[in-house]
C-alpha cells in the first residue's frame, strides 16, 4: 500500500483516529509520518527502559573497563553490551560477569544474598520422639463434655469458667 500523503513510498505507519464516533484511517510512509508529527509516538514519555536499567550498570563499566573485553561463551555478549541494553544475555552471563554485575545487583535489589524461608536442617541421627503434652484447654474441654454427659452441671460450670480463664490468658 502506498503512502496516502505523497503517493510514492510504501506505507509503514497506520493511524486510526476516532472523533465523535467517526473513524478515519491514514496510511503514511516513514518520512510523511515524521513530517506530520506521527514519528515515534512514545518518545515524549521520558521512559526508556534500556537507559533505565543501563543506568544501574553504567558506573561499573568505567571502573571495571579492561583493554580486552571478555565475552560470554554462550551468547557472545560483552559487559558493555549488557550495560548498553540493560539486559543480561543468558544465564552464563551471570557467571562470566559475576564480579562486574554484583555491585549493580546489590544496588537494584538492596542485597545480594537471598534471605527466604529455609527448611529446618534434618539431623543425621534420629531424635527420640517426645511425648506430646496435651493442651490444658483441650483436656478441660473433654472434662466439660463428660460432665455435661453425666448431667453434672455445677461441675460443668466450674470447668467452663476455668477454660475461659485459660483462653483469656
Amino acid at each position: 500500500m502506498l503512502c496516502q500523503n505523497c503517493g510514492k513510498n510504501e506505507a509503514t505507519t497506520h493511524i486510526r483516529r476516532v472523533v465523535n464516533g467517526d473513524t478515519t484511517q491514514m496510511h503514511l510512509c516513514a518520512e510523511c509520518a515524521a513530517h506530520l508529527g506521527y514519528g515515534d509516538m512514545f518518545s515524549g514519555f521520558g521512559l526508556n527502559l534500556d537507559d533505565f536499567f543501563g543506568g544501574f550498570l553504567g558506573d561499573t563499566v568505567q571502573k571495571l573497563a579492561s583493554p580486552v573485553e571478555t565475552r560470554c561463551k554462550k551468547c557472545g555478549n560483552t559487559f558493555g553490551d549488557i550495560v548498553r541494553s540493560g539486559k543480561v544475555g543468558c544465564s552464563e552471563c551471570y557467571e562470566t560477569f559475576y564480579d562486574k554485575l554484583l555491585p549493580s545487583i546489590q544496588r537494584i535489589h538492596g542485597r545480594i544474598k537471598h534471605n527466604g524461608k529455609q527448611a529446618p536442617a534434618v539431623e543425621a541421627t534420629v531424635a527420640p520422639v517426645e511425648e506430646v503434652k496435651e493442651d490444658p484447654v483441650e483436656k478441660l474441654k473433654k472434662e466439660l463434655a463428660e460432665a455435661i454427659e453425666k448431667q453434672e452441671f455445677e461441675q460443668a460450670a466450674i470447668i467452663r469458667d476455668k477454660i475461659k480463664d485459660l483462653e483469656n490468658k
